[in-house]
């Protein structure tokens, strides 16, 4: 790649992972505020809710698929294509986006250079798809941002699908497998997943906890008693059950998105005092 980019790491930028061609790139402090938000920008930094970029190096080996509208810049010789190859890929497509509330039609850059995505306030975390097995690794709704374009996309389906409608939840995930590194945007740092292992086992997991698991296993949304009026009793609904040989990545707890779209609005209108709401 001969193009050079200068002050893209400082002192207040640095890349904090890396796998494969993608790169996070985390902001220690944005001093891009204004004085209406100074304050609220220093306290989030001393929390870790900092604002997040993934950077690909694109070396003409491999390109980069990422959710639609992601791309902030590019640099060098990046080009921008579709990824459909036919009407039938088109269709496929659509459905899948459809049943996976995720963007119809993603993306995939290719060439030598740099390609930047949108900032984002979320934690983002690095996977290797072949470290999920063969069978690849199921993502939930709205976590994917980006992956090499190695990695193959498809959508599985959850084994029960009126356990799935009665826990309000979606039948179809996103399923990325073969080799290659994979982008995903999550409400908890790596550093606070829990890894669960299963050996012919089951866990259950009230609520959508779970960031990824392995495709290989049994996903059905289940009562936690087997009556009406035991789940009453219990106070508890429906649970996510994850059954088989596998493992799962899942957050400790389940903050709301309401948050971070309120975090990421900060700065959006810094010239205007009346548009700082965070934290009202």
């Amino acid at each position: 790649m001969s193009i050079q980019i200068a002050n893209l790491e400082n002192e207040e930028r640095k890349i904090t992972a890396s796998l494969g061609c993608l790169h996070v790139l985390e902001y220690a402090r944005d001093c891009s505020v204004s004085p209406w938000n100074a304050a609220d920008q220093y306290f989030m930094a001393k929390m870790g809710v900092r604002r997040r970029q993934i950077m690909a190096q694109l070396d003409g080996s491999v390109g980069v698929v990422t959710q639609a509208g992601a791309m902030q810049w590019t640099a060098g010789a990046v080009k921008a294509t579709s990824g459909i190859k036919g009407a039938g890929d088109f269709l496929g497509k659509l459905v899948k986006g459809a049943v996976t509330k995720e963007s119809a039609v993603k993306p995939e850059y290719v060439g030598s250079g740099v390609l930047m995505l949108e900032p984002t306030y979320k934690y983002l975390i690095l996977q290797d798809a072949a470290a999920w097995g063969a069978g690849g690794m199921a993502v939930e709704d709205g976590m994917f941002l980006a992956c090499e374009s190695s990695v193959s996309q498809k959508v599985v389906a959850r084994k029960s699908i009126s356990s799935a409608l009665l826990g309000n939840e979606g039948l179809f995930n996103l399923c990325l497998r073969g080799s290659g590194a994979v982008a995903l945007e999550s409400n908890v740092p790596a550093e606070e997943l829990i890894e669960v292992q299963l050996n012919g086992d089951e866990l259950k997991i009230d609520g959508r906890m779970a960031i990824c698991w392995s495709a290989d296993l049994d996903f059905t949304v289940e009562r936690v008693t087997r009556t009406l009026a035991g789940s009453a009793v219990s106070g508890e609904g429906f649970v996510n059950v994850y059954r088989g040989t596998g493992r799962v990545l899942m957050s400790p707890v389940a903050p709301s998105d309401s948050l971070f779209a309120a975090t990421n609005s900060v700065g959006s209108k810094a010239a205007d005092p009346s548009s700082n709401t965070f934290g009202q």
